[in-house]
């Protein structure tokens, strides 16, 4: 099964982006996707491969933390 995160962009520089991960911050590749800063990507296998609303970040995210509570 892959998962794929969302994360909201921090800056870009070239095709990269510093995308926040509710505090960690990580390099991710952005060739697929057009993105700027505080935009929400999702991300799989360190590539932006989607730009989503930032309800629709917020949606995947609360999901996310249902399954880990149980």
């Amino acid at each position: 099964m892959c998962v794929a995160l969302p994360g909201r962009v921090l800056s870009i520089s070239g095709r990269y982006a510093k995308v926040d991960f509710s505090g960690n911050v990580v390099d991710v590749h952005t060739g697929a996707v057009t993105a700027a800063p505080d935009d929400y990507v999702l991300v799989h296998a360190g590539c932006a491969i989607e730009v989503l609303s930032r309800g629709d970040a917020e949606e995947i995210l609360s999901v996310f933390s249902e399954l880990y509570q149980e």
